[in-house]
């Protein structure tokens, strides 16, 4: 058989038109404190090299930060808890330091970032890392400088209390 005729011939397909109805924006984090212990997450770390680290990390952290250890969602543990706000009027709680023992690296959080301050000059004598938006990445603790990451994390805890509502 032949084609069909032309004015038999399929239609082509129209995209579907999107909603016109806008999602309400949402005024609450995804992202919240938790009931679970700091020990059971950092007990199912793999692999042990990244358990060990974290394990040393908790401590370290509640020592440096003065703040007890609290999981967050997603596996974090942070210290401290700061109010922020918005231009836009939205407003949150979070943590002013924390770290996620994640399978391919620690990830540490210092919530102003790593742009203030000193923060460049110190980050070079950091020792092996990268950075990203607010999280420092290290495969393991043996590659860094624990009295640079001390500074840091000081001079974050410093910042967010200059510049935020603490909390706790």
């Amino acid at each position: 058989m032949g084609k069909a005729p032309a004015s038999k011939a399929k239609a082509k397909r129209q995209p579907a038109k999107k909603a016109t109805k806008t999602a309400k924006k949402t005024t609450t984090n995804k992202t919240t404190t938790t009931e679970a212990s700091a020990a059971d997450v950092i007990g199912a770390v793999e692999p042990e090299v990244r358990r060990r680290d974290a394990e040393t990390l908790l401590a370290w952290f509640e020592e440096v930060s003065g703040y007890p250890p609290v999981v967050w969602s997603g596996g974090m543990i942070g210290y401290g808890r700061y109010r922020y706000s918005y231009k836009s009027g939205r407003t949150g709680e979070w943590f002013m330091t924390g770290f996620a023992a994640r399978k391919s690296a620690l990830s540490i959080y210092i919530m102003p970032g790593y742009s203030f301050g000193n923060m460049p000059k110190l980050l070079a004598k950091l020792g092996k890392h990268k950075t990203g938006a607010g999280c420092l990445y290290v495969t393991k603790l043996a590659d860094i400088d624990m009295a640079v990451l001390r500074k840091i994390v000081k001079a974050g805890l410093a910042e967010v209390a200059a510049t935020e509502e603490v909390l706790s």
